[in-house]
Protein backbone atom coordinates (compact mmCIF):
# COMPACT_ATOMS: atom_id res chain seq x y z
CA UNK A 1 0.00 0.00 0.00
CA UNK A 2 1.34 3.43 -0.95
CA UNK A 3 1.94 5.82 1.96
CA UNK A 4 1.14 9.47 1.22
CA UNK A 5 3.44 12.00 2.87
CA UNK A 6 2.78 15.73 3.09
CA UNK A 7 5.98 17.80 3.27
CA UNK A 8 5.47 21.37 4.59
CA UNK A 9 8.42 23.75 4.10
CA UNK A 10 8.91 27.14 2.48
CA UNK A 11 12.35 26.33 1.03
CA UNK A 12 11.93 26.37 -2.77
CA UNK A 13 14.49 23.64 -3.50
CA UNK A 14 13.21 21.06 -1.02
CA UNK A 15 10.48 19.57 -3.24
CA UNK A 16 12.89 18.67 -6.05
CA UNK A 17 15.42 17.33 -3.55
CA UNK A 18 12.89 15.07 -1.82
CA UNK A 19 11.56 13.71 -5.11
CA UNK A 20 15.14 12.99 -6.22
CA UNK A 21 16.17 11.26 -2.97
CA UNK A 22 13.02 9.10 -2.83
CA UNK A 23 12.69 8.39 -6.55
CA UNK A 24 13.20 4.63 -6.10
CA UNK A 25 10.50 4.34 -3.41
CA UNK A 26 8.16 6.51 -5.52
CA UNK A 27 8.80 4.37 -8.60
CA UNK A 28 8.09 1.18 -6.63
CA UNK A 29 4.83 2.62 -5.32
CA UNK A 30 5.93 2.59 -1.70
CA UNK A 31 5.44 6.33 -1.09
CA UNK A 32 3.99 9.40 -2.74
CA UNK A 33 4.56 13.03 -1.77
CA UNK A 34 2.37 16.12 -1.52
CA UNK A 35 3.96 19.52 -0.85
CA UNK A 36 2.85 22.73 0.89
CA UNK A 37 4.76 25.94 1.68
CA UNK A 38 3.16 26.89 5.02
CA UNK A 39 0.66 25.69 7.61
CA UNK A 40 -2.43 27.13 5.98
CA UNK A 41 -1.58 25.59 2.62
CA UNK A 42 -0.94 22.29 4.42
CA UNK A 43 -4.41 22.32 5.97
CA UNK A 44 -5.95 23.06 2.57
CA UNK A 45 -3.94 20.20 1.06
CA UNK A 46 -5.15 17.76 3.74
CA UNK A 47 -8.73 18.86 3.13
CA UNK A 48 -8.25 17.98 -0.56
CA UNK A 49 -6.19 14.85 0.19
CA UNK A 50 -7.63 13.32 3.38
CA UNK A 51 -5.72 10.10 2.68
CA UNK A 52 -2.43 11.76 3.75
CA UNK A 53 -0.75 9.31 6.14
CA UNK A 54 1.88 11.52 7.78
CA UNK A 55 3.19 15.07 7.79
CA UNK A 56 6.80 16.28 7.74
CA UNK A 57 6.81 19.96 8.72
CA UNK A 58 9.36 22.71 9.25
CA UNK A 59 8.76 25.07 12.18
CA UNK A 60 9.61 28.52 10.77
CA UNK A 61 7.22 29.34 7.91
CA UNK A 62 5.09 32.35 6.88
CA UNK A 63 1.35 32.71 7.66
CA UNK A 64 1.20 29.63 9.92
CA UNK A 65 4.28 28.05 11.50
CA UNK A 66 4.87 24.37 12.09
CA UNK A 67 3.95 24.36 15.78
CA UNK A 68 0.59 26.01 15.06
CA UNK A 69 0.01 23.51 12.26
CA UNK A 70 0.87 20.66 14.62
CA UNK A 71 -1.72 21.88 17.12
CA UNK A 72 -4.38 22.08 14.40
CA UNK A 73 -3.54 18.56 13.25
CA UNK A 74 -3.86 17.20 16.78
CA UNK A 75 -7.22 18.92 17.23
CA UNK A 76 -8.62 17.22 14.11
CA UNK A 77 -10.88 14.19 14.41
CA UNK A 78 -8.37 12.07 12.49
CA UNK A 79 -4.99 13.03 13.87
CA UNK A 80 -2.04 12.91 11.47
CA UNK A 81 1.28 11.52 12.68
CA UNK A 82 3.74 14.41 12.34
CA UNK A 83 7.52 14.68 12.11
CA UNK A 84 8.79 18.14 13.07
CA UNK A 85 11.96 19.57 11.48
CA UNK A 86 13.84 22.05 13.68
CA UNK A 87 17.14 23.87 13.75
CA UNK A 88 19.91 21.96 15.50
CA UNK A 89 19.93 22.64 19.23
CA UNK A 90 16.50 24.32 19.26
CA UNK A 91 15.40 22.32 22.29
CA UNK A 92 12.59 24.69 23.32
CA UNK A 93 10.74 24.23 20.02
CA UNK A 94 11.50 20.51 19.99
CA UNK A 95 10.09 20.14 23.51
CA UNK A 96 7.00 22.17 22.54
CA UNK A 97 6.50 20.01 19.44
CA UNK A 98 6.72 16.77 21.40
CA UNK A 99 4.33 18.10 24.03
CA UNK A 100 1.84 18.98 21.28
CA UNK A 101 1.85 15.43 19.95
CA UNK A 102 4.66 15.25 17.38
CA UNK A 103 5.57 11.65 16.65
CA UNK A 104 9.27 12.41 16.10
CA UNK A 105 11.64 15.23 15.14
CA UNK A 106 14.61 15.88 12.83
CA UNK A 107 17.19 18.64 12.88
CA UNK A 108 18.50 20.78 10.05
CA UNK A 109 20.38 20.42 7.84
CA UNK A 110 18.29 17.38 6.95
CA UNK A 111 20.13 14.06 6.76
CA UNK A 112 18.10 12.24 4.11
CA UNK A 113 19.21 8.85 5.39
CA UNK A 114 17.88 9.80 8.81
CA UNK A 115 14.71 11.20 7.17
CA UNK A 116 14.12 7.93 5.32
CA UNK A 117 14.49 5.86 8.50
CA UNK A 118 12.23 8.23 10.46
CA UNK A 119 9.58 8.16 7.72
CA UNK A 120 9.77 4.36 7.60
CA UNK A 121 9.33 4.15 11.38
CA UNK A 122 6.41 6.59 11.28
CA UNK A 123 4.73 4.74 8.39
CA UNK A 124 4.90 1.50 10.38
CA UNK A 125 3.30 3.30 13.32
CA UNK A 126 0.55 4.68 11.06
CA UNK A 127 -0.11 1.21 9.66
CA UNK A 128 -0.41 -0.21 13.18
CA UNK A 129 -2.93 2.51 14.08
CA UNK A 130 -4.84 1.94 10.85
CA UNK A 131 -4.96 -1.82 11.53
CA UNK A 132 -6.15 -1.22 15.09
CA UNK A 133 -8.91 1.10 13.83
CA UNK A 134 -9.89 -1.47 11.21
CA UNK A 135 -10.15 -4.21 13.85
CA UNK A 136 -12.17 -1.91 16.10
CA UNK A 137 -14.53 -1.06 13.23
CA UNK A 138 -14.95 -4.75 12.41
CA UNK A 139 -15.66 -5.51 16.07
CA UNK A 140 -18.24 -2.72 16.20
CA UNK A 141 -19.92 -3.98 13.03
CA UNK A 142 -19.91 -7.53 14.37
CA UNK A 143 -21.35 -6.34 17.69
CA UNK A 144 -24.09 -4.37 15.93
CA UNK A 145 -25.00 -7.42 13.84
CA UNK A 146 -24.88 -9.86 16.75
CA UNK A 147 -26.90 -7.56 19.01
CA UNK A 148 -29.97 -8.28 16.92
CA UNK A 149 -29.86 -11.91 18.06
CA UNK A 150 -27.91 -12.09 21.29
CA UNK A 151 -27.94 -10.34 24.65
CA UNK A 152 -25.45 -7.47 25.01
CA UNK A 153 -23.22 -9.66 27.18
CA UNK A 154 -23.08 -12.51 24.66
CA UNK A 155 -22.78 -10.15 21.68
CA UNK A 156 -19.81 -8.41 23.30
CA UNK A 157 -18.06 -11.72 23.98
CA UNK A 158 -18.66 -12.98 20.45
CA UNK A 159 -17.54 -9.70 18.86
CA UNK A 160 -14.41 -9.67 21.02
CA UNK A 161 -13.63 -13.17 19.77
CA UNK A 162 -14.19 -12.10 16.17
CA UNK A 163 -17.22 -14.34 15.71
CA UNK A 164 -19.37 -12.28 13.34
CA UNK A 165 -21.13 -15.33 11.95
CA UNK A 166 -18.25 -17.16 10.31
CA UNK A 167 -17.44 -19.03 13.53
CA UNK A 168 -20.96 -20.32 14.06
CA UNK A 169 -21.06 -23.46 11.96
CA UNK A 170 -24.09 -25.69 12.39
CA UNK A 171 -23.54 -28.26 15.14
CA UNK A 172 -25.58 -30.37 17.52
CA UNK A 173 -25.89 -29.29 21.15
CA UNK A 174 -28.30 -29.44 24.06
CA UNK A 175 -30.48 -26.35 24.36
CA UNK A 176 -33.50 -25.05 26.19
CA UNK A 177 -35.95 -23.38 23.87
CA UNK A 178 -39.03 -21.18 24.22
CA UNK A 179 -41.76 -20.39 21.71
CA UNK A 180 -44.24 -17.57 22.22
CA UNK A 181 -47.35 -16.69 20.26
CA UNK A 182 -50.24 -14.27 20.69
CA UNK A 183 -53.83 -15.48 20.42
CA UNK A 184 -56.04 -13.99 17.68
CA UNK A 185 -53.20 -11.88 16.34
CA UNK A 186 -54.16 -12.42 12.70
CA UNK A 187 -57.66 -11.10 13.39
CA UNK A 188 -56.17 -8.11 15.17
CA UNK A 189 -53.92 -7.32 12.20
CA UNK A 190 -56.88 -7.33 9.83
CA UNK A 191 -58.81 -4.81 11.94
CA UNK A 192 -56.23 -2.31 13.10
CA UNK A 193 -54.66 0.75 11.49
CA UNK A 194 -51.09 0.25 10.22
CA UNK A 195 -49.60 2.99 12.41
CA UNK A 196 -51.25 1.52 15.52
CA UNK A 197 -50.05 -1.98 14.61
CA UNK A 198 -46.53 -0.68 14.09
CA UNK A 199 -46.41 1.01 17.49
CA UNK A 200 -48.00 -1.99 19.22
CA UNK A 201 -45.76 -4.64 17.66
CA UNK A 202 -42.57 -2.63 18.09
CA UNK A 203 -43.33 -2.07 21.77
CA UNK A 204 -44.24 -5.73 22.26
CA UNK A 205 -41.20 -7.27 20.56
CA UNK A 206 -38.92 -4.64 22.11
CA UNK A 207 -40.16 -5.37 25.63
CA UNK A 208 -40.06 -9.15 25.14
CA UNK A 209 -36.56 -8.96 23.69
CA UNK A 210 -35.36 -6.88 26.64
CA UNK A 211 -36.49 -9.66 28.97
CA UNK A 212 -34.88 -12.36 26.84
CA UNK A 213 -31.58 -10.49 26.84
CA UNK A 214 -31.83 -9.88 30.60
CA UNK A 215 -31.71 -13.67 30.98
CA UNK A 216 -28.91 -13.86 28.36
CA UNK A 217 -31.13 -15.72 25.94
CA UNK A 218 -30.70 -15.78 22.17
CA UNK A 219 -33.42 -14.68 19.76
CA UNK A 220 -33.62 -17.48 17.23
CA UNK A 221 -36.43 -15.92 15.19
CA UNK A 222 -39.12 -13.24 15.32
CA UNK A 223 -42.02 -13.79 12.95
CA UNK A 224 -44.79 -11.28 13.46
CA UNK A 225 -45.99 -11.79 17.03
CA UNK A 226 -44.10 -15.07 17.50
CA UNK A 227 -40.66 -15.31 19.10
CA UNK A 228 -38.29 -18.29 19.20
CA UNK A 229 -35.72 -18.21 22.01
CA UNK A 230 -32.65 -20.33 22.75
CA UNK A 231 -30.54 -20.93 25.83
CA UNK A 232 -27.13 -22.63 25.94
CA UNK A 233 -26.43 -21.33 22.45
CA UNK A 234 -24.14 -20.04 21.15
CA UNK A 235 -22.18 -20.13 24.43
CA UNK A 236 -22.32 -22.67 27.23
CA UNK A 237 -24.89 -21.99 29.95
CA UNK A 238 -24.90 -24.91 32.40
CA UNK A 239 -28.04 -23.46 34.04
CA UNK A 240 -29.93 -23.19 30.74
CA UNK A 241 -33.01 -24.95 32.11
CA UNK A 242 -33.25 -22.57 35.07
CA UNK A 243 -32.77 -19.58 32.77
CA UNK A 244 -35.49 -20.77 30.41
CA UNK A 245 -38.11 -21.23 33.13
CA UNK A 246 -37.24 -17.89 34.78
CA UNK A 247 -37.40 -16.17 31.39
CA UNK A 248 -40.78 -17.76 30.63
CA UNK A 249 -42.20 -16.42 33.91
CA UNK A 250 -40.92 -12.90 33.24
CA UNK A 251 -42.16 -12.95 29.64
CA UNK A 252 -45.58 -14.04 30.87
CA UNK A 253 -45.77 -11.27 33.48
CA UNK A 254 -44.65 -8.59 31.04
CA UNK A 255 -47.00 -9.79 28.29
CA UNK A 256 -49.98 -9.81 30.68
CA UNK A 257 -49.23 -6.23 31.72
CA UNK A 258 -48.78 -5.23 28.06
CA UNK A 259 -52.12 -6.82 27.16
CA UNK A 260 -53.95 -4.91 29.88
CA UNK A 261 -52.34 -1.59 28.93
CA UNK A 262 -53.32 -1.90 25.28
CA UNK A 263 -56.82 -3.14 26.08
CA UNK A 264 -57.23 0.02 28.16
CA UNK A 265 -56.46 1.90 24.93
CA UNK A 266 -59.21 0.02 23.11
CA UNK A 267 -56.96 -2.53 21.36
CA UNK A 268 -57.99 -6.13 22.03
CA UNK A 269 -54.50 -7.63 22.26
CA UNK A 270 -54.53 -11.37 22.88
CA UNK A 271 -52.94 -13.65 25.47
CA UNK A 272 -49.30 -14.60 24.98
CA UNK A 273 -48.88 -18.38 25.07
CA UNK A 274 -45.49 -19.85 25.92
CA UNK A 275 -44.02 -23.31 25.32
CA UNK A 276 -40.75 -24.47 26.93
CA UNK A 277 -38.70 -27.60 26.20
CA UNK A 278 -35.09 -28.82 26.32
CA UNK A 279 -33.04 -31.35 24.40
CA UNK A 280 -30.61 -31.74 21.50
CA UNK A 281 -30.93 -29.56 18.40
CA UNK A 282 -28.97 -28.50 15.35
CA UNK A 283 -27.78 -24.98 16.10
CA UNK A 284 -25.84 -22.45 14.04
CA UNK A 285 -25.95 -20.04 11.13
CA UNK A 286 -28.37 -21.42 8.54
CA UNK A 287 -28.21 -18.32 6.35
CA UNK A 288 -25.22 -19.24 4.19
CA UNK A 289 -22.59 -16.69 3.20
CA UNK A 290 -24.95 -13.83 2.35
CA UNK A 291 -27.40 -13.80 5.25
CA UNK A 292 -26.83 -14.35 8.96
CA UNK A 293 -29.59 -16.57 10.34
CA UNK A 294 -28.59 -18.00 13.70
CA UNK A 295 -31.29 -20.42 14.80
CA UNK A 296 -31.98 -24.05 15.71
CA UNK A 297 -33.82 -26.96 14.12
CA UNK A 298 -34.93 -30.40 15.19
CA UNK A 299 -37.51 -32.31 17.21
CA UNK A 300 -36.71 -30.34 20.37
CA UNK A 301 -37.63 -27.11 18.62
CA UNK A 302 -40.81 -28.57 17.12
CA UNK A 303 -41.86 -29.89 20.53
CA UNK A 304 -41.49 -26.48 22.16
CA UNK A 305 -43.64 -24.98 19.42
CA UNK A 306 -46.34 -27.60 19.96
CA UNK A 307 -46.25 -27.12 23.73
CA UNK A 308 -46.95 -23.46 23.06
CA UNK A 309 -49.96 -24.46 20.94
CA UNK A 310 -51.13 -26.90 23.64
CA UNK A 311 -51.88 -23.95 25.93
CA UNK A 312 -54.90 -23.16 23.76
CA UNK A 313 -56.66 -26.41 24.74
CA UNK A 314 -55.32 -26.56 28.27
CA UNK A 315 -56.28 -22.98 29.09
CA UNK A 316 -52.79 -22.29 30.42
CA UNK A 317 -50.37 -19.54 29.39
CA UNK A 318 -47.13 -21.50 29.97
CA UNK A 319 -46.62 -25.18 29.21
CA UNK A 320 -43.25 -26.81 29.92
CA UNK A 321 -41.97 -30.30 29.34
CA UNK A 322 -40.74 -32.58 32.11
CA UNK A 323 -37.31 -32.48 30.45
CA UNK A 324 -36.84 -28.76 30.98
CA UNK A 325 -38.50 -28.95 34.40
CA UNK A 326 -35.87 -31.48 35.51
CA UNK A 327 -33.11 -29.30 34.04
CA UNK A 328 -34.28 -26.27 36.05
CA UNK A 329 -33.08 -25.81 39.61
CA UNK A 330 -35.88 -25.86 42.21
CA UNK A 331 -38.57 -26.09 39.54
CA UNK A 332 -42.04 -25.35 40.85
CA UNK A 333 -45.16 -26.22 38.90
CA UNK A 334 -48.17 -28.47 38.68
CA UNK A 335 -48.49 -31.46 36.34
CA UNK A 336 -50.68 -31.10 33.29
CA UNK A 337 -50.57 -34.75 32.28
CA UNK A 338 -48.99 -37.01 29.69
CA UNK A 339 -49.88 -35.26 26.47
CA UNK A 340 -49.53 -36.68 22.97
CA UNK A 341 -48.72 -33.68 20.84
CA UNK A 342 -49.76 -33.26 17.24
CA UNK A 343 -47.57 -35.35 14.94
CA UNK A 344 -46.25 -37.55 17.76
CA UNK A 345 -47.18 -41.03 18.97
CA UNK A 346 -45.48 -41.06 22.38
CA UNK A 347 -46.77 -39.02 25.32
CA UNK A 348 -44.77 -36.29 27.01
CA UNK A 349 -45.22 -35.27 30.64
CA UNK A 350 -45.98 -31.56 30.78
CA UNK A 351 -46.18 -29.04 33.59
CA UNK A 352 -47.55 -25.58 34.17
CA UNK A 353 -44.67 -23.64 35.80
CA UNK A 354 -45.75 -21.64 38.85
CA UNK A 355 -44.16 -18.81 40.79
CA UNK A 356 -43.44 -19.39 44.48
CA UNK A 357 -46.57 -17.69 45.79
CA UNK A 358 -48.86 -19.72 43.53
CA UNK A 359 -47.02 -22.98 44.16
CA UNK A 360 -47.55 -22.81 47.93
CA UNK A 361 -51.21 -21.76 47.71
CA UNK A 362 -54.00 -24.02 49.02
CA UNK A 363 -55.47 -24.16 45.51
CA UNK A 364 -52.28 -25.77 44.16
CA UNK A 365 -52.30 -28.34 46.95
CA UNK A 366 -55.95 -29.11 46.17
CA UNK A 367 -55.10 -29.48 42.48
CA UNK A 368 -52.22 -31.85 43.28
CA UNK A 369 -54.54 -34.09 45.31
CA UNK A 370 -57.11 -34.15 42.50
CA UNK A 371 -54.42 -34.88 39.89
CA UNK A 372 -52.99 -37.72 41.98
CA UNK A 373 -56.44 -39.33 42.06
CA UNK A 374 -56.77 -38.84 38.31
CA UNK A 375 -53.39 -40.46 37.71
CA UNK A 376 -54.26 -43.38 39.99
CA UNK A 377 -57.60 -43.98 38.27
CA UNK A 378 -59.43 -43.14 41.48
CA UNK A 379 -63.15 -42.48 41.02
CA UNK A 380 -62.76 -39.59 43.45
CA UNK A 381 -60.94 -37.56 40.80
CA UNK A 382 -64.14 -36.15 39.31
CA UNK A 383 -65.62 -34.80 42.55
CA UNK A 384 -62.17 -33.51 43.55
CA UNK A 385 -61.85 -31.47 40.36
CA UNK A 386 -65.51 -30.40 40.61
CA UNK A 387 -64.87 -29.06 44.11
CA UNK A 388 -61.72 -27.27 42.89
CA UNK A 389 -63.56 -25.62 40.00
CA UNK A 390 -66.39 -24.69 42.34
CA UNK A 391 -63.94 -22.83 44.55
CA UNK A 392 -61.71 -21.51 41.76
CA UNK A 393 -63.77 -20.98 38.63
CA UNK A 394 -60.88 -18.98 37.16
CA UNK A 395 -58.63 -22.07 37.05
CA UNK A 396 -58.82 -23.18 33.40
CA UNK A 397 -56.55 -26.22 33.82
CA UNK A 398 -58.78 -27.66 36.55
CA UNK A 399 -61.77 -26.97 34.31
CA UNK A 400 -60.01 -28.76 31.44
CA UNK A 401 -59.60 -31.95 33.48
CA UNK A 402 -63.15 -31.79 34.83
CA UNK A 403 -64.49 -31.50 31.29
CA UNK A 404 -62.41 -34.51 30.22
CA UNK A 405 -63.76 -36.57 33.10
CA UNK A 406 -67.34 -35.52 32.36
CA UNK A 407 -66.80 -36.68 28.75
CA UNK A 408 -65.70 -40.12 29.93
CA UNK A 409 -61.92 -39.72 29.76
CA UNK A 410 -59.74 -41.55 32.27
CA UNK A 411 -56.15 -41.17 33.46
CA UNK A 412 -53.66 -38.43 32.65
CA UNK A 413 -52.80 -39.42 29.08
CA UNK A 414 -54.46 -37.17 26.51
CA UNK A 415 -54.27 -36.54 22.78
CA UNK A 416 -54.04 -32.89 21.77
CA UNK A 417 -54.75 -31.60 18.29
Amino acid sequence: MTSTILVVDDEPDLEALVLQKFRKQIREGLVSFVFAHDGLEALESIAQNPHVDLVVSDINMPRMDGLSLLQKLQEAEEKKSTIIVSAYGDMNNIRTAMNRGAFDFLTKPIDFGDLEMTIDKTVRHVEMLRDARRRQAEAERAHASLSRYFSPQIASRLAANGEDGNGMEVHRRDVATIFTDVTSFTTLVENIEPEVLSALLNEYTGGMTDIIFAHEGTVGKIIGDGIHILFNAPGDQPDYGTRAIACAHDLDAWAEDFKQRWRAKGVNFGVTRIGVHAGPALVGNFGGDKYFDYTAHGDTINTASRLQSANKQLGTRICASETVAKAAENFKGRPVGDIVLRGRSEPLRAYEPLRDESFVSPATAQYSEAFAKLEAGDAGAMPAFAALVGMHADDPLAGFHLKRLLNGAKGVRMQLE
